[in-house]
């Protein structure tokens, strides 16, 4: 899309809105985001900024009342407009960011030659749009499941009096923030594996030390194999969940070594033999739920699992237990300390860089050494009040600020760290009125950012020193299924979303039937291929490794799901069937409502995120396919 006359080149982050432009406070920086306004009499733009158009969110929907077909509306990106930011109504294409395409008839500027798949091109580094496109609702995780919360720190851009205010109400409220559920297909679960054929309820060892917080052992054995058809996979093994309370409970995390499958749920660690099922170590027990778990395990298999300080409205999120996944035992422990006056631990997010375990807390972090639990260092408050909470790790170290809240510099900074020291290796501000919400990556450093309106999107990718390098430039609505987060902004997030050095993989948005993988060269911004779902359901990336792109076919009613791999590189990208999960258990597979899954080693594993603690039957915990 050409720049408008007489502007700088090379499109800043402003997205097209339906607003007038805003008073411009400061000067956007080097890919600024933001809505569209003037151009900065005394400071050019950069290289392209950020954007993406979306619909903005709305209040979740209400959950399925039968076994979805496809993923859930889109977390990642909606369909594409030019300026910093996508226009969130579809309009010819998107009205111009604040160096965006030029004024034209029409709602959003005049209609662009249309780029690969029909989408609006742009003058500018790579040709990219502006940043931001108008957002489509985020409804990610499981279908059905509420869309993400505001973008940032929960108390930015509020005096200490409002602070004050919701600091108490989040007290009140306490674990009903969380009180939502999940459908369920009304089918009670039977099972657990006592061998390959004929998976059981859990065994005596697997029940938990309280009464009632898992499976009781009695019942009749179920053959969930019993009418397996030829070519497809065997249910390896199949988990009933712990009761938990009525108001519902968190199931975090889900981790995988060489020989164990490690599940939370509520109150407990639950550890299976991968191949069948049975109990590799006796369940963990700790005193208070379960708040929170660093979500890939280390490269000495170990985890680190939060529990509540207490039971009460004033309880904090801030004991930590180290786990081996392999052995289950528990290694060292710490309570992470309070910051500074509205800092607190009644919530945390962990990640693990390396050798480092971040522990994030409402406006700033601390550093553990993951293998001893020695304090490295903390991430405080630093230059225009900028307060550093949330944290992606895994090669690199990423931290995102909120900055001068309330002011007229109010933004955020994204920073890589040395995991070791928590020295600043650069940082890159965003443009006013966008906010940071998930990292898809950390190598290369990928983000995805909404406007203050949640009206429009952008996912840039970061070069050397953080300079943008590219921005996703496609029409495609996408759904990265990100789930939501009321007080955390829940950086890493994202389940089907994949990356590689060259390219990110994200599946299209549908309300019904089969969707696309869209391929985007991280280079350009721009879609390389696409490819369609083998079935009449959507899929969603898992991994990219090897070559190949893998990807889970979701199950229809009847129909149980795939897991399939394309070829990442050369021009065929036909899926090739890896696993055709049976049609005798479709019903199990469609009843995970809000889920996580995982390809390793040649099996497929499935289990839930959240507990809704109905009382009638029991819940699924996870399930695991193989040959």
């Amino acid at each position: 899309m050409s720049q408008p006359p007489n502007r700088p080149p090379q499109g800043g982050f402003g997205a097209p809105q339906d607003q007038p432009p805003q008073p411009q406070d400061q000067p956007p920086q080097s890919g600024g985001f933001g809505p569209p306004q003037p151009p900065p009499a005394q400071t050019p733009p950069v290289q392209g900024g950020f954007g993406a158009p979306q619909d903005p969110r709305q209040a979740p929907p209400p959950p399925p009342a039968q076994p979805p077909q496809a993923p859930p509306p889109p977390a990642g990106p909606p369909q594409p407009q030019p300026g910093y930011g996508y226009p969130q109504q579809p309009g010819p294409y998107a009205q111009p960011g604040p160096y965006g395409a030029p004024a034209a008839p029409g709602p959003y500027g005049p209609p662009q030659q249309p780029g690969p798949y029909g989408q609006p091109q742009q003058a500018g580094p790579y040709g990219q749009p502006g940043y931001g496109y108008p957002q489509q609702p985020h409804f990610a995780g499981a279908p059905g499941t509420p869309p993400p919360g505001g973008p940032g720190s929960p108390f930015k851009g509020r005096t200490a009096v409002v602070i004050g205010a919701a600091v108490a109400a989040l007290l009140v409220v306490g674990a009903g923030v969380w009180a939502f559920s999940g459908s369920d297909d009304g089918k009670k679960p039977v099972a657990e594996a006592s061998d390959d054929a004929k998976p059981s309820k859990p065994a005596a060892s697997d029940a938990p030390a309280d009464p009632g917080d898992g499976g009781d052992g009695k019942g009749e054995t179920e053959d969930l194999n019993a009418d397996r058809k030829s070519g497809e996979a065997k249910v390896l093994w199949y988990k009933e969940a712990p009761s938990a309370p009525g108001g519902g409970a968190e199931a975090p995390g889900m981790w995988i070594t060489g020989r164990t499958a490690v599940k939370a749920a509520y109150k407990q660690v639950f550890a299976y033999n991968v191949a069948d099922g049975g109990p590799t170590w006796e369940p963990i027990t700790f005193p208070e739920k379960i708040c929170a778990v660093t979500p890939r395990k280390t490269a000495g298999d170990k985890v680190v699992v939060a529990y509540m300080s207490g039971s009460s409205d004033r309880a904090k999120c801030n004991q930590l237990q180290q786990i081996d996944l392999n052995t289950g035992a528990k290694g060292w422990t710490a309570k992470v300390a309070d910051g500074e006056l509205f800092d607190s631990t009644l919530t945390i997010e962990m990640t693990v860089a390396g050798k480092t375990l971040m522990v994030g807390r409402s406006q700033s972090g601390t550093a553990y050494d993951v293998d001893s639990g020695k304090k490295l260092f903390d991430k405080k408050r630093y230059g225009d009040a900028c307060f550093p909470g949330a944290f992606a790790g895994g090669a690199r170290l990423i931290s995102v600020a909120s900055c001068g809240a309330g002011g007229s510099n109010e933004h955020d900074e994204v920073q890589e760290l040395d995991p070791a020291t928590g020295a600043v290796k650069w940082t890159k501000k965003i443009p006013k009125n966008w906010s940071v919400e998930r990292v898809y990556s950390v190598d290369p450093v990928i983000l995805y950012s909404v406007d203050e309106d949640k009206k429009h999107w952008n996912i840039s990718t970061l070069g050397s020193g953080g300079a943008i390098r590219s921005q996703v430039d496609t029409k495609a609505k996408f759904n990265a299924q990100c789930g939501w987060a009321i007080l955390a902004r829940k950086l890493q997030g994202c389940q089907a979303v994949a990356s590689d050095a060259d390219t990110l993989y994200l599946p299209t948005d549908v309300t019904t039937g089969a969707n696309e993988i869209v391929a985007v060269d991280l280079a350009t911004g721009k879609e390389k291929w696409r490819v369609k779902s083998p079935t009449d359901t959507s899929m969603m990336p898992l991994k990219a490794e090897n070559g190949q792109l893998v990807v889970y076919v979701e199950p229809s009613y009847r129909e149980g799901g795939q897991v399939v791999s394309v070829a990442t590189a050369g021009s065929a990208h036909t899926p090739v069937k890896l696993l055709q999960n049976p049609e005798g258990t479709a019903s199990i597979e469609n009843g995970f409502y809000s889920r996580a899954v995982d390809w390793v080693d040649g099996r497929f594993y499935l289990s839930t995120t959240r507990l809704s603690g109905k009382a009638d039957t029991k819940e699924k915990l996870m399930l695991a396919y193989g040959k």
